[in-house]
């Protein structure tokens, strides 16, 4: 998933970054509430985590504002107001979830994928289009009885495709999916990105799904074997 994760204490920010990135997350780590604001309004996020406290914006103003714009991606509160009365006040400002700092890495991940399972396009621990299933516990993809691992990155694009097929994606909006903030990709990494994930593909006898439209993008096309 692509997480918006803003945490004003940097001791706490990193170790909470590195673990999500490790998990195969696409995370833009923020330290200032007016800065996420700015970001959420830039960006599509599967789900935010936000700390309480922050500086300008609370992160409890923040989640009440995403809603009020109408957003539904998940949003988790860390904070370490743990009374009955401070979980209801967030809850009733949007938030799906709440963890208590100070924050144990294994129960956030957790978290993490239980709301991860809310999004309509993933039934369970996999994501399907058409007979091809991408499963997010192993980062491999299936279709029949081939199965192919993936790197993270190659992940990551398969489940963008997935999220949005039959849609021509441009490599500007594959690179702001795909890449945190602050992390720019070379002039040639999406294409060789979308090389290495057709030849993953090419082992399921999909690889002519990934179709190139020439001056605009690329686009996933689960009909193109029937147009063969």
């Amino acid at each position: 998933m692509r997480i918006l994760l803003v945490e004003d204490d940097t001791a706490q920010l990193e170790p909470l970054q590195t673990a999500l990135s490790q998990a195969g997350h696409i995370v833009d780590g923020l330290e200032n509430g007016a800065i996420a604001q700015w970001a959420i309004t830039q960006r599509d996020y599967d789900l935010l985590i936000l700390d309480w406290m922050l500086p300008e914006i609370s992160g409890l103003d923040l989640c009440r504002q995403y809603r009020q714009a109408g957003k539904t991606a998940p949003v988790l509160m860390l904070t370490a107001k743990d009374t009955t009365g401070e979980k209801v006040t967030g809850l009733d400002a949007g938030a799906d979830d709440y963890l208590v700092k100070p924050t144990d890495l294994f129960e956030l991940l957790a978290r993490v994928r239980a709301l991860g399972r809310r999004s309509p396009v993933w039934q369970g621990e996999k994501l399907q289009l058409a007979d091809l299933q991408l499963h997010i516990s192993t980062l491999t993809v299936e279709r029949g009885q081939a199965t192919v691992e993936l790197s993270t990155r190659e992940f990551q694009l398969l489940e963008y495709f997935m999220r949005h097929p039959y849609q021509v994606l441009s490599r500007d909006q594959i690179e702001q999916a795909l890449w945190e903030w602050g992390s720019e990709p070379e002039s040639n990494a999406t294409t060789t990105l979308v090389r290495r994930l057709r030849q993953r593909l090419q082992l399921l006898d999909v690889a002519d799904w990934l179709e190139t439209i020439y001056g605009m993008g690329y686009r996933l096309n689960p009909d193109q074997n029937n147009n063969a």
